[in-house]
């Protein structure tokens, strides 16, 4: 448990949370699995391009990276017939075990000298294809164990977790390859999920699966079709208006994604460690705010999420501008930093919105739709870029992005000047818990 001298120097929003035990007790592994999965993002492409045979490492390349990412949302639509009536901790275990054995066979083949290139994209399949469901019992679980009050700042720290890890994974595992074979560096990733799920068992049933919550309601007559989570999204206004702007978030930044290496070399003339910079301080940024997550309890969530759109899209503008790389490497620090609390603000509303029996196949209903944004942007990034160059290419995806702002704000505006329902017994008036689209508790 942490000290009380230790969680007197947390700032006050956090402090609750240490008290938790089995909060606590789930953190550090969960931050373990986030900095292997950090790790992996650079050793399962260096491991596919090191066992490909001559002429198809682009090829591998390709199938390796889509394997350990993209089979979570066919997992999230197909399974849920069997997986949505599990607590959330026993997903949680279940993803983590099922990754912890796959990917730990990678180290395993690779050394007995039979990690075939079909293996291999199987093996990686595998122990995504529960993911998105893994990822739903993760928030999931910080809703059971924790009071309304505290979710923001537990998903801040989770979402902060995750951003330091794409800053720390990624270098860590480019110093240890100089030392092992990056297949030894998935085994690392196979550990890390290990520890989760022994520490994830640890939690106590009062804590995490034995007990609904009160107010949670039973599920509806076709609750088990793979689609439910999709229509309860269709017939939740608020939660459906949440993950469209999410959806868009994320895809208007698939072309900045492509642009920014491009604008780098071409625009630059600059090398990887200029690119390498970029991202470095995105990443800083982005860990800086999602700790400030925590203390915007206070504040109207949807306001507050909306905003951090628009700034978002607002620090890409100077790239069109031709600004110097001083100027630019400043306004990516700053969007880093705009953006961090963005994650742990739409799992809040997710959380605070949706009936606590659904909660996980909504999430993974989530999950599964947003995996298809970033590609779908990435991929018009290409085409884009021959049209406008990156420059026109980064200043177009912050102006749109801007824009989606704008049109979420006003869709919000018409939403809160609807008659509100009268409140049911069970209703809370907690911020951004309004009625409408939109919440109509979340006025300024």
């Amino acid at each position: 448990m942490t000290s009380v001298r230790t969680t007197r120097l947390l700032p006050q929003a956090y402090r609750p949370l240490f008290a938790h035990a089995g909060f606590t007790r789930l953190l550090p592994a969960l931050a373990a699995s986030d900095l292997g999965d950090g790790m992996s993002v650079v050793a399962v492409a260096w491991l596919a391009i090191e066992i490909a045979p001559p002429g198809r490492s682009g090829l591998l390349l390709g199938a390796a990276l889509a394997a350990y990412a993209l089979p979570g949302a066919l997992g999230a639509l197909l399974f849920g017939r069997w997986l949505r009536r599990l607590p959330p901790a026993r997903l949680l275990a279940a993803d983590s075990r099922i990754r912890a054995v796959l990917l730990g066979c990678v180290p395993l083949a690779w050394a007995a000298g039979v990690l075939h290139p079909v293996l291999y994209v199987a093996l990686l399949a595998g122990s995504s294809v529960l993911h998105a469901w893994g990822n739903a019992g993760r928030y999931s679980l910080v809703a059971q164990m924790l009071p309304a009050e505290q979710r923001l700042a537990a998903n801040a720290l989770l979402s902060s977790s995750v951003s330091a890890s794409i800053v720390i994974g990624p270098a860590l595992a480019g110093f240890l390859a100089m030392v092992v074979s990056p297949a030894w560096l998935i085994g690392l990733d196979a550990l890390s999920f290990a520890v989760l799920a022994v520490q994830v068992g640890r939690v106590r049933s009062a804590d995490a699966e034995a007990r609904t919550p009160e107010g949670a309601q039973e599920p509806q007559a076709g609750a088990d079709r793979p689609s439910a989570g999709l229509q309860l999204l269709r017939r939740q206004p608020e939660l459906l208006g949440v993950l469209a702007l999410t959806w868009f978030f994320n895809f208007l930044y698939g072309p900045a994604e492509v642009a920014l290496p491009l604008h780098v070399t071409e625009d630059l003339h600059a090398g990887a460690g200029l690119l390498g910079l970029y991202w470095a301080l995105f990443g800083a940024g982005a860990v800086l705010g999602g700790l400030t997550a925590g203390a915007l309890r206070k504040f109207p969530l949807w306001p507050v999420t909306l905003g951090i759109v628009a700034g978002w899209g607002l620090t890409l503008v100077p790239f069109g501008l031709g600004a110097s790389a001083p100027v630019t490497l400043a306004c990516f620090t700053l969007g880093g930093l705009i953006y961090g609390p963005f994650t742990a603000l739409s799992y809040t509303l997710f959380q605070e919105r949706t009936p606590a029996a659904w909660l996980t196949t909504v999430l993974a209903a989530r999950s599964a739709a947003l995996l298809t944004a970033g590609p779908v942007g990435t991929a018009l990034g290409g085409p884009l870029i021959a049209l406008m160059g990156p420059r026109g290419v980064l200043a177009a995806s912050g102006i749109a992005t801007v824009a989606l702002a704008a049109v979420g704000a006003a869709v919000r505006i018409r939403s809160t000047r609807r008659p509100a329902p009268r409140p049911g017994p069970d209703d809370r008036s907690e911020p951004g818990n309004g009625s409408g689209p939109c919440g109509a508790a979340a006025r300024p």
